[in-house]
């Protein structure tokens, strides 16, 4: 394949990969995971750090269930866990916690646009998140979710703008980052696509089809620095 052929299959190769993560945080509602015993959200965080892995892990599965986001930085730990169910478990919860508002309407309204985005209907979804977005500003995902949209749409500024916004409330957002890296690929800008996607990296060690990202966008980088020789 000649060189503009192998970069829009390597861009096209990143996009799949930094989509499913996105897939994934839609599909990881309230109610999707097998349920735990009913620990206290302090014993739950208590939990992580158990000697068994199963207790760790239903540790985890609660905290999905009534954890709040001052709970995020003890799961990130748990993100590197040297048990592969309790790290898949532990990023699971993080997106659960990062789903809920605290305000009844707005999470109801989440619903809402994300079964708008299942259906497609994406124009009608971004009304939706802009919605939550003036209800509840410091709502992080109502940015990433229509961060998300305005990409899918082809409005690479405002998905990028969104992002900052996400970042501003939820620095440890690496499903953000994600997102940084995938605009910034489709901008061409590889250099800032490949530093996003190690941040990503940093942050969720588990994201393995952004690992496969860095391999591809180091390949960019390098074609692109050939190119300038």
């Amino acid at each position: 394949m000649t060189g503009r052929y192998v970069r829009a299959y390597r861009e096209r190769t990143i996009e799949v990969h930094v989509l499913l993560i996105i897939l994934v945080s839609m599909l990881l509602l309230p109610g999707m995971t097998a349920p735990a015993e009913e620990l206290r959200r302090e014993q739950a965080v208590q939990r992580l750090s158990h000697a068994s892995a199963q207790a760790r892990r239903e540790a985890t599965v609660r905290l999905g269930e009534v954890g709040i986001m001052a709970d995020v930085p003890a799961l990130l730990k748990v993100l590197r866990d040297s048990d592969e169910d309790t790290r898949q478990h532990a990023e699971q919860a993080i997106w659960r916690i990062w789903a809920r508002s605290g305000n009844q309407k707005v999470d109801a309204l989440y619903q809402t646009g994300i079964d708008q985005m299942n259906a497609g209907d994406l124009q009608q979804a971004i009304v939706t998140f802009t919605r939550i977005i003036e209800l509840k500003p410091d709502f992080a995902e109502g940015w990433n979710k229509r961060a998300t949209l305005y990409f899918v749409v082809g409005d690479l500024h405002k998905s990028l703008a969104d992002c900052d916004e996400v970042m501003k409330r939820n620095p440890y957002h690496f499903g953000a980052l994600s997102g940084y890296a995938l605009i910034y690929t489709r901008l061409e800008y590889y250099d800032r696509a490949l530093d996003y996607s190690r941040r990503a990296l940093e942050v969720n060690p588990n994201l393995d089809g952004v690992r496969q990202n860095i391999d591809l966008l180091e390949g960019l980088v390098a074609q692109r620095r050939k190119q300038m020789i």
